[in-house]
């Protein structure tokens, strides 16, 4: 209890900081920008695009072009071969592997020091810092957390680099005074085959004292489920008394909301959402029973925003700082870190609900996409997928939309894929395989979801009759000209809507 009550009192401390950017928002991004520049005026970058004469934010935007992962990749090929001084000062050896792309499998995001300790790192001591705030009675450090992270590879380009899920290299490199109350063991938490890894998480934390949940929302249903099935429970509070916290991120949590309120059946149970990805750790929930996000503005990176009713990816022409942004409109972000990613282009999108401090919601990705557990299926992926299932199968598609089936009770989730063909193929069930695979190919996140039907379940096609989507754009007046059906969609809107048309 003592230990509970030093480590309380340490960690609020952060709190007064946090208020500094509450207050002084602009402020604090103008020192970040300043600060980034001055790092990397002498890397091969700064030297590049002159950050020596850089001395406003105008002089920035207009100096350094906007950034997406096409155009960093060179970069990052460079770097995992030990190139130093390239993007960021120094020797990056840590990769954060991130779905996405179009031209790869995966994405290799570098993680520096700096963005390792004074981003990533800091972000989970700040959201234990803000549930302390807003909970002072909290006894989170009496006990263990469980932390659901990824597994860790070895990057074959560099004998001392690696990469791997951004979990698994925050698990690698904790400080000790989290370490010592993390669970399971190292061996097991980064274990790389998720069946035997989520026996082995049940088997090692079932008689511990877990006080916190730390992970995505599917995963974590499929390790309580688990736990439940080998403790005979009737839910997670009979295994864990003292279960008090969920801290989750990476999709949205509302589809799983009401099926934790039946794993965890207690008011005293507290969910707290963040935002952070492979590229850096940008939003807490710092408020209960609100569901918007605190932007974080002192973790080393400078935020520029995109209006999407102006995106043009790269070649977007309009670009403002914050000071600039408006309430509830839809922002596509664009950040400038500590691990030499510049002006890049993240592909998520948020909308402001609040200026002072600057609170937002994730209301999407630049490109539609299905993000339902943790898979990251864009466009890209589907197109080339629907085509090489069509090309085997010798059939035809007039058109076609996707979205996810949510979990439920123990169920898994699943895609279900309504299409209208043009010339079917002539047997449904081989083009649905054939469509699978592909998929899995294209998308190492979705592939790892689709291990033995660990977390996605085999897709679900539903053929509807000619005409059916041609019914529901004229029902929404935008039948013809350049209106187009949604690819792919994260919540069930668009599907369900076109059900009742078929």
């Amino acid at each position: 209890m003592l230990f509970n009550s030093i480590f309380s009192w340490v960690i609020k401390k952060r709190i007064h900081q946090i208020d500094l950017f509450r207050k002084y928002p602009i402020e604090i991004q103008n020192e970040m920008l300043e600060m980034l520049l001055k790092k990397a005026v002498k890397t091969e970058w700064g030297i590049r695009y002159d950050y020596s004469s850089i001395n406003s934010y105008f002089s920035f935007r207009s100096s350094v072009p906007l950034q997406d992962y096409e155009n960093v990749k060179p970069w990052v090929d460079r770097i995992m071969k030990g190139e130093k001084n390239l993007l960021w000062p120094g020797e990056i050896k840590r990769f954060a592997k991130s779905s996405g792309t179009t031209s790869e499998r995966s994405k290799l995001i570098p993680v520096s020091k700096e963005s390792l300790e004074d981003c990533q790192n800091k972000g989970g001591k700040d959201l234990l810092a803000l549930y302390y705030e807003n909970n002072p009675k909290a006894k989170l450090y009496s006990g263990k957390y469980l932390v659901l992270g990824g597994s860790t590879e070895t990057n074959p380009l560099s004998e001392n680099s690696y990469f791997g899920d951004l979990s698994a290299i925050l698990v690698e490199s904790l400080p000790w005074w989290a370490e010592i109350r993390r669970t399971p063991s190292k061996e097991i938490a980064l274990m790389s085959d998720w069946e035997q890894k989520i026996e082995q998480i049940a088997l090692s934390t079932i008689d511990q004292d877990v006080c916190i949940l730390v992970g995505v929302p599917s995963w974590t249903m499929v390790l309580s489920n688990k736990i439940l099935e080998i403790t005979g429970k009737k839910n997670l509070k009979d295994v864990w008394p003292n279960l008090e916290l969920f801290m989750h991120g990476g999709v949205s949590f509302e589809p799983y909301r009401e099926e934790f309120d039946k794993l965890i059946p207690t008011e005293s149970m507290n969910y707290v959402d963040s935002y952070n990805a492979s590229e850096g750790f940008f939003g807490i929930q710092d408020r209960k029973n609100e569901k918007d996000l605190l932007l974080m503005l002192d973790y080393g990176i400078f935020y520029e925003f995109i209006p999407m009713s102006y995106f043009e990816g790269i070649k977007s022409q309009i670009v403002i700082e914050l000071s600039e942004v408006e309430l509830n409109e839809n922002y596509a972000v664009v950040i400038s870190t500590n691990a030499g990613l510049w002006r890049y282009i993240i592909g998520d999108t948020i909308k402001f609900t609040s200026k002072l401090p600057y609170r937002f919601l994730v209301t999407g990705r630049t490109k539609s996409f299905i993000n339902a557990f943790g898979e990251e299926l864009i466009v890209e992926n589907a197109e080339k997928a629907i085509a090489e299932a069509c090309f085997k199968t010798n059939a035809q598609i007039r058109d076609y939309t996707a979205c996810p089936v949510f979990m439920e009770d123990k169920s898994r989730g699943q895609h279900e894929w309504l299409i209208e063909f043009i010339k079917p193929p002539e047997n449904i069930e081989v083009f649905g395989t054939y469509l699978d695979e592909a998929l899995r190919n294209l998308n190492s996140d979705y592939d790892a979801k689709r291990i033995n039907n660990m977390i996605i379940e085999f897709l679900k096609i539903t053929v509807v009759e000619n005409g059916t989507f041609d019914l529901w754009l004229k029902s929404k007046n935008k039948l013809g000209g350049q209106n187009k059906v949604p690819r792919l969609s994260n919540t069930r809107e668009y599907v369900d809507q076109i059900l009742k048309f078929s």
